[in-house]
């Protein structure tokens, strides 16, 4: 086994946080890094080292890899966890963490390269008798690409292969607006993720995005922690996702979770990581991506499997075994996340930088509210607006929904507008209520 014993968090905020709680949970020196936009965040004091990596710029700070490789190196940090987004999946930077003896806390380079690139990932799907929307492999070139397109049939969704959070993300639903979407969205995944690389798939109308939650050792052991319905998107970017979902079934999240081990399986997998699909209105299921790092919404899956997702990253980055099996998961419960991001969501979502002049976070039974932000923080605009999570665990849905719904008017953040009046709305709307849902229901009702 590799003994951790210091751990460097190449990200920020809330995340960052989340992953210092857990190391010195688990009695591991802790390294924070941050960019001059971060200086005063008061997590930072809650690491034993911080270091300044850079001005605000996320290509000069959180994505600049020479930068946090000599902060490790100086704080003789021997592992460091990527949180999600920034370098979360990026194979280089894992690849020069195993080059540097620094323990990388995800999946091998390798896996990061082949999950990560969404197209070969779609390859090694349909390679294993796992169901996948049409579409297309890597692409560059926006003729290369517009014959691609038409050869599938509009609508198509272009995607970028080399990350996820929406960006590099259109929905095309006639020929001519084809290539100037292509060019925006390459644009942007070569802006977030360094990756100009994008691939084409067929768009499902309105289906359910459904995700499952895999671990995976050293050892090939390999489980799944059952599903997280996160259907509830705007713009492609989730908003409030649940564990489990009112539309899966015990025989269908078998059947997902048993395309999920499989695909990690084939994949030589290790670590976290969340297999993701697409529930059709038919019931049919459908393979969309691979998600080689910790996600936003872990929390659902945690509350009700009562399983830290992050120190098991650690744990089995260390070398050790699960230490249970698939019959050993057992989801109690509903949990429900809101993510509550800093945008007046009734302005076109604008995000909302400032100060937060007054904060109040609720609690009692059942809540959970993941933030690093607190009364007097400067959200800066350089960065994602998200500013808090939401959860709720309850033995019930409707519990859960109640206990949501107390939370969010208890929950107060003055200074800066927040998406909690939009959730508010949602979780009164009686489609969500009923569980009937999908990704495109927030356009639908609440065009905003």
């Amino acid at each position: 086994m590799k003994k951790i014993s210091s751990l460097l968090v190449a990200n920020r905020g809330e995340i960052a946080l989340r992953v210092i709680r857990a190391a010195r949970e688990l009695g591991i020196r802790t390294v924070a890094v941050y960019s001059e936009a971060d200086r005063g965040a008061a997590y930072l004091r809650l690491a034993d080292t911080a270091v300044c990596i850079g001005p605000a710029a996320s290509q000069e700070s959180y994505l600049a890899i020479p930068r946090i490789m000599s902060a490790a190196e100086i704080t003789a940090a021997d592992a460091v966890h990527p949180g999600y987004g920034f370098l979360a999946e990026n194979a280089e930077f894992a690849e020069i963490c195993e080059a540097c003896h620094v323990t990388f806390i995800g999946p091998s380079a390798e896996s990061v390269r082949l999950l990560g690139d969404k197209a070969q990932a779609r390859k090694l799907a349909e390679e294993n008798g796992i169901p996948v929307v049409p579409g297309s492999g890597a692409l560059t070139d926006e003729k290369e690409a517009l014959g691609v397109a038409k050869g599938i049939g509009f609508p198509v969704m272009i995607k970028s292969a080399g990350g996820g959070g929406g960006r590099g993300l259109r929905v095309v639903r006639e020929e001519e607006a084809f290539i100037p979407s292509f060019l925006q969205a390459r644009g942007e995944a070569e802006s977030a993720f360094g990756v100009p690389e994008l691939y084409i798939e067929k768009y499902l109308e309105n289906p359910r995005h459904i995700e499952i939650q895999i671990l995976a050792d050293h050892y090939g052991n390999v489980v799944h922690l059952g599903e997280r319905d996160c259907s509830l998107q705007r713009r492609h970017q989730k908003v409030i996702e649940e564990s489990p979902s009112p539309a899966v079934t015990a025989e269908l999240r078998q059947q997902m979770g048993g395309y999920a081990c499989r695909l990690a399986e084939a994949a030589g997998y290790r670590n976290a990581g969340t297999v993701e699909f697409l529930l059709d209105r038919d019931g049919s299921v459908y393979f969309m991506e691979v998600n080689t790092r910790i996600q936003v919404e872990h929390p659902v899956t945690e509350e009700v499997c009562n399983l830290d997702l992050v120190k098991e990253q650690i744990r089995i980055a260390a070398g050790e075994p699960l230490g249970y099996t698939q019959r050993d998961i057992v989801m109690r419960g509903v949990a429900i996340e809101c993510r509550i991001n800093a945008e007046d969501p009734y302005n076109n979502c604008k995000p909302c930088p400032g100060t937060i002049d007054h904060l109040i976070v609720p609690g009692g039974l059942g809540v959970r509210v993941d933030t690093h932000v607190h009364a007097g923080y400067r959200i800066p605009p350089h960065y994602d607006s998200l500013v808090a999570k939401l959860i709720v665990h309850r033995p019930t849905r409707q519990e859960a929904i109640a206990t949501l719904r107390r939370a969010l008017a208890e929950f107060t953040i003055e200074g800066v507008k927040t998406t909690i009046p939009l959730i508010q709305e949602i979780t009164a709307h009686p489609n969500f209520v009923r569980g009937a849902v999908d990704t495109g229901f927030i356009e639908e009702y609440f065009m905003v």
